[in-house]
């Protein structure tokens, strides 16, 4: 052992870049919060000293089954024993890791984004996991490799989980679940759009990640909901797969599950693409093609105030349309059941009935969808703004810059439509007299735009906190306002109505009250319209009405122009004045 530890050292194998990212160790310390993971009492802050104690317990076995030390780190191992041509290492039988090899039978990998939740503010973001594909040739019996914390936002205060999940209050931990739960999860109970990034790894390359993965079972590591996140952890695993691309490289501040598939894309990872519809998609293709008058009896079936015979008997329907019916009846069916609706009794009962009664009708006409852009398409997350413009007749520029990541003006194109997540947006204004002031200063914004339908009854919500100039006084104020409402609308274009309790401080708190009513007309990809009309009463019976309206352009993935108006009533001196502000923008993503 001691000539082997000797020629490590010699080759400096421990400043290796590999082995650095088996230890996860950025900056000469390791990401892993788990001391089971490191042989070496110093082995999270020395990755010369982990080495040296990885072969001496690979060359000391003390048991030589699924406990021996080789076994826990295969991956490790394998580096070593290419690194240092090591032929004497003691036999053990990994009999365990052995057989989850063989079940998985690794042959590719697929990087799987499933796309934001619009009713959760802790799935707005999206998510990515990995599904690592098998030689037998079938999706859905290939399994998932997924990271997240170990809270359940559902469960749990959302104001709790925010502060705990910013601030590393939970712990993340790897699994290994088959990949049709994680389909089961995402794109049929919490109604999430699925794509599929297909990789370029060949199998070796899949073999090395499994054994990493492996190497994880069970380790557990401070969990941060901006930065060593779910979509961050995935990051490593395809570093080892193919330690030439440096994906970690390209972030800093915060990690994005969705910039996390730029990156991929970006490093020449990605060989293919595919699209797999949520249960909300396909309910909202069957409200299309099912007529008007018809579309009730679908939820009518599920009830059993109309059976599937009388559905059957019907003259007045025609056979297509029957069809359409029955096929939306079992969606909906499984969609309910996914949401704890029904007992299983009655699912399996109706499922079987609508099943045989949609049979009994033969073949029609196959339903189909049109593939939304993909999300690569979209913006990137973070926003630089330049502006120039007019208010009440004199030049005034606008500045800004958001970290992170859309807001309802920014092109909707490869985004949930209706949806807007910002956090620390900062927009200044300056004027003649060189004075620059706060125009914005968002310190958190979400937006939840989810159009009611027939089988989808949502609510629309929104909040916000931070400093803006909507109060009565011309100053930044700060505010913070909860809101709820509905929201209709079709391909063409979306329109809402808002009832939001709002709060500022100015000289003490003011509270009040704003109802709005909005219109956004996204009907072609390269531009957009958005008008708000606001009507706000204060304490003390004061009142304001306020008008946003904005027309967007999209000149390329990256780049946007914003024409923009806002109207303002102001109190002067207990008096009212309309504040006008005409401006021209251009929004840079990067």
């Amino acid at each position: 052992m001691e000539q082997h530890t000797q020629k490590a050292n010699d080759l400096k194998l421990s400043q290796e870049r590999y082995w650095h990212l088996l230890l996860h160790m950025v900056d000469g310390v390791s990401e892993i919060d788990d001391s089971a993971f490191f042989f070496a009492a110093d082995g999270k802050t020395n990755a010369k000293h982990e080495l040296e104690a990885t072969l001496d317990a690979f060359f000391n076995e003390s048991r030589f089954d699924d406990n021996a030390s080789a076994c826990r780190f295969p991956a490790r191992k394998a580096w070593l024993q290419k690194s240092l041509e090591i032929e004497d290492f003691p036999d053990v039988k990994c009999s365990e890791y052995d057989a989850t090899v063989e079940r998985l039978a690794p042959k590719s990998v697929t990087l799987v984004f499933p796309s934001a939740h619009i009713n959760s503010p802790a799935s707005m973001f999206g998510h990515t996991f990995l599904r690592i594909n098998s030689r037998y040739n079938s999706k859905l019996l290939a399994y998932a490799i997924n990271y997240a914390a170990n809270a359940d936002p559902d469960k749990e205060n959302a104001t709790v989980f925010a502060i705990k999940g910013l601030f590393g209050g939970y712990f993340g931990k790897y699994s290994l679940l088959p990949y049709y739960e994680k389909l089961k999860e995402y794109r049929d109970a919490e109604q999430r759009d699925i794509w599929e990034y297909d990789l370029n790894l060949n199998e070796e390359e899949t073999l090395a990640m499994v054994r990493h993965i492996w190497e994880l079972n069970g380790t557990e590591s401070n969990y941060y909901f901006f930065t060593e996140n779910c979509s961050y952890n995935m990051l490593w695993l395809m570093e080892v797969a193919r330690p030439n691309v440096h994906l970690r490289e390209h972030f800093h501040y915060e990690v994005i599950p969705l910039e996390t598939v730029h990156a991929t894309r970006a490093e020449g990872l990605i060989s293919s693409e595919n699209y797999r519809a949520s249960k909300r998609t396909i309910l909202l293709r069957y409200e299309e093609l099912i007529n008007e008058k018809n579309i009730t009896l679908v939820q009518a079936l599920i009830d059993e105030t109309v059976t599937s015979q009388e559905l059957l008997d019907n003259k007045e329907l025609e056979k297509q349309q029957k069809m359409y019916i029955l096929e939306a009846a079992v969606e909906f069916l499984e969609y309910s059941y996914s949401k704890n609706s029904m007992s299983k009794e009655k699912y399996l009962d109706l499922f079987h009935t609508f099943t045989k009664t949609r049979a009994s009708l033969g073949e029609g006409e196959l339903l189909t969808l049109k593939t939304p852009h993909n999300p690569v398409e979209s913006h990137r997350a973070i926003r630089l703004k330049g502006g120039f413009g007019y208010r009440e007749g004199e030049p005034i520029g606008f500045v800004g810059l958001r970290p992170a990541y859309h807001d309802l003006k920014d092109s909707s194109l490869g985004f949930l439509r209706g949806t807007q997540i910002e956090f620390l947006d900062f927009l200044l204004s300056y004027n003649e007299e060189e004075e620059l002031k706060i125009e914005d200063a968002t310190i958190l914004s979400i937006v939840s735009l989810a159009q009611r339908s027939e089988f989808f009854h949502s609510f629309s919500w929104r909040v916000k906190l931070g400093w803006d100039r909507d109060y009565l006084k011309e100053s930044a104020n700060f505010s913070t306002s909860v809101g709820a409402g509905l929201s209709f609308g079709n391909k063409d274009a979306y329109f809402y109505f808002m009832l939001d309790p709002l709060f500022y401080m100015n000289q003490g708190f003011v509270g009040g009250i704003g109802g709005s009513a909005g219109i956004v007309i996204d009907k072609y990809d390269f531009m957009q319209t958005n008008l708000e009309l606001t009507k706000r009463y204060y304490d003390g019976g004061k009142e304001q009405s306020i008008v946003a309206c904005t027309q967007s352009f999209r000149l390329s993935q990256n780049l946007q122009v914003q024409l923009k108006y806002d109207y303002k009533e102001r109190e002067e001196k207990k008096t009212y004045s309309a504040e006008q502000t005409a401006q021209l923008s251009l929004n840079y993503y990067f």
